[in-house]
């Protein structure tokens, strides 16, 4: 099974100019807890990603409201991504070892054409119950979430 068999492609996006309101109002519309950020004008790509709880805590540890902190300053900029054509089991083994619960889809360019998620491969696991030959087991998908959840 391939990537872009599960992964999300109508994703919302911000700009590292924006506000961390802008992004928590994203996060609010699609309610999820990460937005890709992306940079350029014709074939933007993905340069760093912000999480709810990259939020919560720039606003906290800076004693700043959200209109006040711009999306650059506090995005995470260490990409991993995966590719629409990688298996689904890499995907996973990605998310295992860098301990993330989602990573953006990219195309040569670093041009986002998805997210794949934890979430997305727990639903794929569900719908394979009682096949013969599964992709991904329940099994798997607990020990990712208890690789990434692993203290630091």
């Amino acid at each position: 099974m391939r990537v872009e068999q599960l992964m999300t492609k109508d994703v919302r996006t911000c700009k590292p100019d924006e506000t961390l309101s802008d992004a928590a109002r994203v996060l609010w519309e699609r309610d999820c807890g990460f937005v890709p950020v992306i940079e350029g004008d014709g074939s933007p790509r993905v340069v760093g990603v912000l999480t709810d709880r990259d939020i919560c805590m720039a606003a906290f540890l800076r004693g700043q409201s959200l209109p006040e902190i711009a999306v650059r300053e506090v995005m995470s900029r260490g990409l991993r991504t995966c590719r629409a054509d990688d298996a689904v089991a890499d995907a996973e083994a990605t998310m295992r070892a860098a301990q993330l619960h989602r990573l953006p889809v990219v195309d040569d360019a670093g041009q986002l054409l998805g997210v794949i998620s934890l979430a997305d491969l727990a639903r794929e696991a569900v719908r394979e119950q009682g096949a013969p030959r599964r992709e991904i087991t329940e099994t798997e998908i607990g020990d990712t979430l208890a690789a990434i959840h692993r203290p630091r």
